[in-house]
């Protein structure tokens, strides 16, 4: 569903940040990209977007589109939360009978009562539920996702794990970015490990593991050892 390959890429010519990123993700399949800050995680993600000037290699996502629910909410400050959902509907064409499914949307995140005021008034953690709304509310196929869990109290982050493992079983392919890798290892079956601008794992948890030489450990664990063991090679 999602194929990279990304030999160089970065902001100047010249100046590459992120080497050698060659991964896929594929439909059904929810894949965690962690590092620590500067690792380059976001870079991938604007080259995945299309976002960098300057890029030696391919990107291509497969199906009807993708949805990405970037880390920081993006929002008209003159547009209501409904009003943002309808023109994602308009924007995207979408089937009659959205308003049940944004209805729905807003009954699960218990945002109703917020259905016709301004973004702009919302804490972070509303923002953030508002940006995974419209995401879920347009039905891609694919989902890229740069840390969902900054905000959200503990019943939101439930409620978009349950929709988003619901997603799965339709068929979507969902890359995700976080650093709470502890959730990452509970709801994930795959993880990509970024470390200064090269990917240093593509695996499984027993495959991490098995790289870091530490059975039974967790992620948390074998990602230290495994990014301290490339900063002393």
């Amino acid at each position: 569903m999602l194929q990279v390959h990304i030999r160089s890429a970065g902001y100047a010519e010249g100046e590459p940040i992120i080497h050698n990123i060659i991964f896929s993700v594929v439909s059904g399949e929810l894949v965690a990209l962690i590092g620590a800050n500067g690792a380059g995680k976001s870079t991938i993600i604007k080259a995945i977007l299309g976002l960098l000037p300057h890029m030696d290699g391919t990107v291509s996502i497969n199906g009807g589109g993708y949805a990405y629910v970037p880390e920081q909410p993006v929002y008209y400050d003159y547009l209501t939360l409904w009003e943002h959902m309808e023109l994602l509907a308009a924007a995207k064409m979408l089937d009659t009978g959205w308003e049940e499914d944004a209805e729905e949307l807003l009954r699960i995140f218990r945002m109703e009562e917020s259905k016709h005021s301004y973004i702009g008034q919302f804490s972070k953690g509303m923002k953030q539920k508002v940006m995974l709304m419209l995401a879920f509310l347009a039905k891609p196929d694919f989902y890229i996702v740069d840390e969902p869990f900054l905000g959200l109290d503990p019943t939101a982050i439930r409620d978009f794990l349950t929709l988003l493992q619901k997603e799965r079983k339709r068929g979507v392919g969902v890359l995700l970015c976080t650093h709470v890798l502890d959730t990452a290892e509970r709801i994930c079956e795959r993880f990509l490990l970024v470390s200064s601008g090269e990917l240093l794992a593509n695996g499984s948890l027993a495959n991490i593991q098995q790289l870091a030489g530490m059975p039974n450990a967790t992620l948390m664990d074998c990602f230290d050892v495994i990014v301290r063991q490339e900063q002393y090679e």
